[in-house]
């Protein structure tokens, strides 16, 4: 149980690392493209950025923060914790933030995006409200 449980938690805290980098960073390119004139080299280079920071980093380290967190409740029999069930009721909203940003990189792929560079600046501090009520809940598991 002890390996299988360092394991579990090593690679759950790889993940979510990996899935919050990728959560402040993108609306921060949000906030740039913005700014870039459709059809430039400078949007076409946003897009690109984007799509990569979504597929290749983002996408992969939600599913395996997804995978590695669901073991540790298993390990730990935490299924009805409230520490655990209010910390996932957070990360459901840290997905569906996650998907909302997966539908701007669309609408900027489609050059449809109708939203302001302050609207991106204030989204860009959902991930750390929720990042530190998850920290505290695994904390201090109340």
């Amino acid at each position: 149980m002890d390996d299988a449980y360092s394991w579990a938690k090593s690679l759950h805290i790889i993940s979510v690392v990996a899935w919050m980098a990728g959560l402040f960073y993108l609306p921060r390119l949000f906030v740039y493209h913005t700014t870039a004139e459709i059809g430039s080299d400078k949007s076409e280079t946003f897009k690109i950025m984007e799509r990569r920071l979504l597929k290749a980093i983002m996408a992969p380290s939600m599913m395996a923060t997804w995978i590695f967190g669901l073991w540790l409740v298993y390990l730990l029999d935490a299924y009805f914790d409230l520490w655990f069930l209010l910390k996932f009721s957070l990360v459901i909203l840290m997905t569906i933030y996650h998907v909302m940003l997966s539908k701007h990189v669309t609408k900027f792929a489609q050059d449809q995006n109708k939203n302001s560079e302050r609207y991106f600046r204030i989204i860009n501090e959902i991930p750390t409200l929720l990042m530190v009520a998850i920290v505290f809940l695994v904390i201090f598991k109340p």
